[in-house]
């Protein structure tokens, strides 16, 4: 098992990497090159820019169960068929019981935005922090349980 992190907007790196360190579970950051990012820990692999070049890289070189965080719903969908785990930013599990759903509101959500003038997503709180290192200890520690907030 690899924690592999989709970098690029990814406000958990930090958190990721210390728990990773603390568990001894590798732990890989991939992003742009339009980014800079260096770590004592985590290998950091560095992608071409693109719209896609961070996902399609870590999409080739996630293994079963390794453990991929990220926001991205499209990214997820391979990686849930490739027999990865996937943690959301928030502290939230991506899973085959929730993923069409979850693609349905960015679908939505989408067309909505495209008609009118919204808001973006709301404000990280701690709440989101907490959620999140609380998952991925359990997930690093053996237990795959859901956290409520999704």
């Amino acid at each position: 098992m690899r924690v592999l992190v989709d970098g690029d907007a990814s406000p958990v790196k930090d958190e990721t990497i210390c728990l990773c360190q603390e568990f001894g579970v590798e732990c890989i950051i991939y992003m742009d090159y339009s980014h800079e990012y260096e770590s004592n820990y985590a290998k950091v692999i560095f992608c071409d820019k693109g719209a896609d070049s961070v996902d399609l890289k870590i999409s080739n070189e996630c293994l079963k169960n390794d453990i991929v965080i990220t926001q991205d719903y499209g990214l997820a969908t391979v990686i849930l068929a490739k027999g990865g785990k996937v943690l959301h930013n928030n502290g939230f599990i991506i899973d085959e019981k929730n993923i069409d759903t979850l693609l349905e509101s960015r679908y939505l959500g989408k067309k909505l935005r495209d008609k009118v003038r919204i808001k973006g997503p709301k404000k990280r709180t701690a709440e989101d922090n907490k959620n999140f290192s609380k998952t991925l200890r359990n997930l690093l520690g053996g237990s795959y349980e859901q956290s409520s907030n999704f």
